[in-house]
């Protein structure tokens, strides 16, 4: 379908279908509260900024009740999930009460919460963030990365998908 912006305004609903056509992966992205509590929450706005120096970013909305945290958080950890994790993203994208109760956790540079059995994670000593719209810009200089040779999650069109085969 083909839409078009007015002269005033972009049909937010028009926009957000369109951006969701664009298939990505899933993460979890975690960190350590001031209280010493893990903090972690599904999210597929990541992406690689630099790799002189290695930088990566991701946004979380500015209304999160996890915005604090994060921004008061010295690390954080970038878990990218595999296919056979599509329940811990449910779970982390959900108001569950212990969402570290599941998976298998361990704690990264400055305690961030690293998931074992993921596509890759990146252990990321926080750089900056700014307000961008109605999201906070986060960046981080990755400190550790690890990767393993499994399928990863997709997200696209609000759905999860699995890996198609290679062209």
């Amino acid at each position: 379908m083909n839409r078009r912006a007015s002269d005033t305004e972009l049909d937010t609903l028009a926009l957000r279908a369109a951006l969701g056509r664009f298939a990505t992966g899933v993460t979890i992205i975690s960190c350590r509260a001031p209280d010493g509590s893990p903090v972690g929450l599904t999210a597929n706005s990541f992406n690689s900024l630099s790799l002189q120096p290695p930088l990566v970013l991701w946004s979380l909305r500015s209304v999160s009740p996890n915005l604090g945290d994060f921004v008061a958080a010295s690390h954080f950890a970038i878990n990218v999930l595999a296919e056979n994790q599509v329940d811990l993203s449910r779970r982390f994208a959900s108001p569950a009460e212990d969402k570290f109760a599941q998976g298998s956790w361990t704690p990264g540079l400055g305690g961030a919460p690293v998931l074992a059995g993921c596509v890759a994670v990146f252990q990321c000593e926080q750089v900056s963030y700014q307000t961008a719209g109605d999201h906070v810009l986060f960046i981080g200089q990755v400190r550790v990365a690890s990767e393993s040779p499994v399928t990863p999650l997709l997200f696209q069109s609000g759905h999860y998908r699995m890996l198609g085969e290679i062209l």
